[in-house]
């Protein structure tokens, strides 16, 4: 399991209790939330997460890492620019979108292409 996803789910669970209208939710909140999926809770990764979130506004948290990940150059951004673009509902896998974006520039090119030329070559 991938260390990322398991440190997620501690904040994801902060997150639900906040969205949920418990403001400063508490160890035994997020033990109750994630024993509800059947998680158990690692009391230190706990600790950390309500630490370095209790009292802070999430919402203005979550703006501060959005303004982050707009610096950050990502494949992932195509993706979901061409998800939202074609009004997909699901998230495609990480590399599928990109590639589909690509080859449908790569026809509108060549279409543009063959247009221009018209059958005359550059040195004819």
């Amino acid at each position: 399991m991938c260390k990322l996803s398991s440190r997620m789910r501690y904040v994801a669970a902060y997150l639900l209790a906040v969205l949920g209208g418990n403001a400063n939710p508490s160890a035994k909140d997020i033990k109750n939330i994630l024993g509800s999926v059947g998680i158990e809770a690692d009391d230190e990764r706990l600790n950390k997460v309500i630490s370095e979130l209790n009292g802070k506004d999430i919402n203005e948290v979550m703006n501060a890492g959005l303004s982050k990940l707009t610096s950050v150059p990502a494949g992932g951004a195509v993706a979901v620019s061409a998800a939202a673009a074609t009004g997909g509902g699901g998230a495609a896998p990480a590399g599928e979108a990109p590639a589909a974006e690509e080859k449908k520039e790569e026809k509108k090119e060549e279409s543009e292409e063959s247009d221009e030329d018209m059958g005359f070559g550059l040195f004819d």
